[in-house]
Parts: structure tokens; sequence; C-alpha cells
């Protein structure tokens, strides 16, 4: 009696992880400082979060 054939079964590759974002630290989020006044806008100790331009919030080094 011959043995029952196994069917083949694909190996799964892991995919490499993307690079972090240089600017949000992969992040999604950058913090700016509060500028108050009209003419000068004069920077205050105070800071915000804003949206990180670079990736666009995803955290990943963009592509080119």
């Amino acid at each position: 009696m011959t043995a029952a054939k196994k069917s083949a079964t694909r190996r799964k590759t892991a995919l490499p992880k993307p690079a972090k974002c240089p600017d949000c630290d992969g992040h999604g989020e950058i913090t700016e400082a509060v500028k108050v006044g009209t003419r000068k806008g004069r920077i205050t100790d105070h800071r915000q979060t804003g949206l990180c331009l670079t990736c666009l919030g995803f955290g990943e080094a963009p592509t080119d």
C-alpha cells in the first residue's frame, strides 16, 4: 500500500514592516508651538498637536 500524498500548501511569508515617519516618529501627530499676536506672533509655552503632513497621520514613511 502506498501512503496518501499531502496537498501542497503555500508558505506564508511575513511582510516587512514599513519604516517609521522621520518627522512624527511613527505617531502620526506632531506638536506645534502656539503663536499669539497679530503682527509679531509671539511664541508661548503652550503646545498643540496637529496632523503630520509628511505621512498624513499614518505614521509610515512616504514612498516615492
